[in-house]
């Protein structure tokens, strides 16, 4: 069991033909039971060609209705992302995963419009993860995304990540103590973003294969708050929390586009104490996660 793919998921790659497609979409299919489960590529001009084997279709809604694919991943440029993320939508797919760092924030605003529009009109919801993260992974099954794959091993214990490097951070650390993951989700940086905190920590929670939680947040923005509220009245497992940026000053954008403190509780302290209020056992020392959380169990 896993939340959101498993073995048997079924993938579209969008973006293939460019470098950093081809690059990951090789990647992910050489671990575990990648080779079943990317299935397809997108890209109208070269509809018809293959990438290694992958058959190359004109748009997500054929490569879809072809292969029974129901998840895409999204490595397309800038520009044309949110079109991207659009398109996967309209061929109501379960899950899009953008990948794509530098989304105009308009953009994503006018997409996150539409999905809702869609989905209040009676639509199907397509859950978003991202932009601007590395996907995510079920170790030794499946890894949609740029996260390296041999730190990853199977176990029961979620990850969930705002950062991408922490993820990993947290990953290994979990390997090394011979604890392994059940799944790890990177759910990206930007201001506007699909999957948050709150939603994959339900997903976790209802996850019977998964006993505990590693969650990590960043400065600026209530997701963390929110989750943590959430999860006081609500979660059974016991969670390790840890916020990036202390020492971050007020006002200034650190790396991802939405750390950025506007003051109040968009702090990592406030954060913090929040997290520590709702029962979280929290660190302000990315190098303990792992060694806190055996602790727990």
């Amino acid at each position: 069991m896993s939340i959101y793919i498993n073995k048997d998921t079924k993938v579209i790659t969008q973006g293939i033909t460019g470098k950093t497609g081809q690059f990951h979409t090789r990647g992910c299919r050489d671990y575990a039971n990648g080779r079943n489960c990317f299935v397809a590529g997108v890209n109208p001009k070269k509809a018809g060609e293959d990438f290694e084997g992958i058959p190359i279709y004109a748009n997500v809604s054929e490569a879809a209705q072809a292969t029974g694919a129901t998840v895409s991943v999204i490595y397309v440029p800038p520009a044309g992302a949110a079109a991207a993320i659009w398109e996967a939508v309209e061929a109501d797919l379960d899950l899009a995963i953008c990948i794509t760092e530098g989304i105009p924030v308009r953009d994503m605003l006018e997409i996150r419009n539409r999905m809702r529009a869609k989905e209040a009109a009676g639509g199907k919801r397509t859950l978003l993860l991202g932009p601007n993260c590395p996907g995510l992974i079920t170790p030794d099954e499946i890894k949609i995304g740029i996260m390296p794959g041999h730190i990853h091993r199977k176990g029961r214990i979620g990850v969930v990540s705002r950062s991408g490097t922490l993820t990993y951070e947290a990953v290994a650390q979990l390997t090394e103590i011979g604890l392994g993951q059940s799944s790890a989700v990177g759910i990206g940086g930007d201001p506007i973003n699909g999957l948050k905190h709150i939603d994959v920590m339900k997903a976790f929670n209802d996850d019977p294969d998964t006993d505990a939680v590693i969650m990590i947040g960043e400065i600026g923005g209530p997701d963390e708050a929110e989750a943590a509220r959430w999860c006081k009245d609500n979660m059974k497992k016991p969670i390790v929390g840890f916020i990036a940026g202390v020492t971050a000053p007020a006002g200034k954008r650190m790396g991802h586009a939405g750390a950025l403190i506007s003051g109040g509780e968009d702090t990592a302290d406030a954060k913090l104490a929040i997290m520590e209020a709702c029962g979280f056992t929290i660190t302000r020392n990315p190098s303990e996660m792992a060694k806190l959380l055996k602790g727990l169990l």
